[in-house]
């Protein structure tokens, strides 16, 4: 494989809540072909009313690009896609897989073990920060792949995030998504249980959060899912679900189980998780979890 590699066709699977803006904004580069494809046609329409390229199927997305992007719903949905339905047979020669799924390392490997064996590169590349940093262009994406793929994939990746790291080989992007939600599911559970006791004591919500941003409680979290979300009770839909943060939740728990390593704050947390989505909240913005503190 030590062919020179140009990108200049890409394709992208998987135009969900994530995946749709940033397909968009990869096409907003005149000097890149790209195409879409999803399962669902009310987003393929959905692309076909803007003009922007679609594949009416995913042999012919392989068939065309240099580098493969898929951004789907969970570890579970890309193993069924990669191996179940056989996407990866497809996967041509020095072509470039990138996958910005949040799914388990260990899947990671096993993908790009059978990418290799074809000749061809896998990256792992999940995403951090909220939906509308995906609109703005503005996602972290933590990078799994060697220093040489990585170097050719950063330009590509800078049109939809700002912040492109390089955590080491694949998997490593998965270990780093992983750790980084759980901090972050914690970090806004301190926030649902700040924001109750203010309240029942009568205190402006909204002020003492703005209070706290300049003082040691301060955080990503406070600044978005805080003073964006928790303070009004405004948990849209679209948005990063309660069930999708319990399927991310489980990854980080089982990383935990298999080194059999107590984690009770994610136990914790994942308990609220469940009682949100029994309580009907499960496709809510999950830092509606407040509501069943």
């Amino acid at each position: 494989m030590n062919k020179k590699i140009n990108v200049k066709t890409i394709g992208f699977i998987g135009l969900g809540v994530m995946g749709m803006p940033m397909f968009k904004n990869l096409c907003s580069n005149k000097n890149l072909n790209v195409n879409g494809y999803d399962i669902n046609s009310l987003k393929l329409n959905e692309i076909k009313k803007l003009k922007l390229s679609v594949s009416s199927n995913i042999e012919n997305i392989f068939e065309i690009s240099d580098l493969v992007i898929t951004c789907l719903p969970s570890g579970k949905d890309v193993e069924e896609v990669y191996f179940k339905n056989k996407m990866i047979n497809l996967v041509k020669k020095n072509q470039i897989i990138i996958d910005m799924s949040t799914s388990q390392p260990a899947l990671m490997t096993k993908i790009e073990n059978k990418i290799i064996n074809k000749g061809a590169y896998f990256v792992d590349a999940p995403i951090a920060r909220t939906r509308q940093a995906a609109i703005d262009g503005s996602l972290a994406i933590m990078v799994g792949c060697s220093k040489k793929i990585f170097k050719i994939i950063k330009p590509i990746l800078s049109l939809i995030g700002n912040h492109i790291l390089h955590c080491g080989e694949v998997g490593s992007g998965q270990f780093t998504k992983i750790l980084n939600n759980m901090i972050l599911f914690q970090n806004v559970l301190a926030l649902c249980e700040a924001s109750k006791i203010a309240e029942n004591y009568n205190l402006n919500c909204e002020k003492l959060f703005q209070n706290i941003s300049k003082c040691s409680g301060n955080s990503f979290a406070l600044q978005n899912h805080g003073m964006k979300s928790i303070v009004n009770d405004h948990y849209p839909n679209p948005a990063f679900s309660v069930k999708y943060a319990q399927k991310d939740l489980s990854y980080a728990l089982e990383l935990a189980k298999n080194k059999k390593i107590n984690a009770p704050g994610c136990l914790n947390i994942n308990e609220l998780f469940k009682k949100a989505i029994e309580d009907g909240f499960g496709d809510l913005y999950f830092p509606v979890i407040k509501k069943v503190i």
